[in-house]
């Protein structure tokens, strides 16, 4: 299974890591088969931080964030980004580089079976939880899907996914690994 850490040192729902990027940056490396870098300055990213990681590590990088425009997506590839998340729609450029992540179990089930696809079990307007598990996107879904959001320790893991995101968690998540 793939896990994509996410370098996460703030939430526009009011969370803050004790640590800062750079430490995160290292636990994320050590753990990380991808690095999840934030552009979206809401979560305190930057295309510059994906500049910053791309000089510190030749692992894929993932530019985290909505990018509600193909140019966004153009952006933080040409900032060195492998892969690009994009919510909420179908982009016209680089499909294959690029993780779609849907607002709802409705527009997983209508997205194409050859695409990449992130099931976030938070919802991204409110902060809070969805209703909706990732056992359910699953089944709605039968092509590349990573499970993120509250994953705390490798007990938090749905064994049908195909790569998870860690970031708010990151630390406890690395400690579950050692324990293993």
């Amino acid at each position: 299974m793939l896990i994509i850490a996410e370098v996460k040192t703030h939430s526009p729902f009011g969370w803050e890591s004790s640590e800062s990027w750079d430490s995160l940056f290292s636990l994320a490396t050590e753990i990380g088969d991808m690095i999840s870098i934030h552009t979206d300055p809401r979560w305190h990213g930057s295309f510059e931080l994906i500049k910053k990681a791309r000089t510190q590590t030749n692992k894929l990088i993932l530019a985290k964030g909505i990018h509600p425009k193909d140019s966004d997506i153009k952006k933080a590839l040409d900032f060195g980004a492998d892969f690009v998340l994009v919510v909420g729609r179908i982009p016209n450029i680089y499909l294959e580089k690029c993780i779609i992540e849907p607002y709802s179990l409705e527009e997983l089930k209508n997205l194409p079976s050859n695409v990449r696809a992130l099931w976030n079990s938070r919802n991204l307007n409110t902060g809070g939880l969805k209703t909706e598990s990732f056992v359910e996107a699953r089944k709605l879904f039968p092509g590349w899907l990573c499970q993120a959001s509250n994953i705390a320790s490798v007990n938090d893991v749905e064994p049908s996914a195909d790569a998870i995101l860690v970031g708010t968690n990151l630390r406890s998540y690395a400690l579950s690994l050692s324990a293993e």
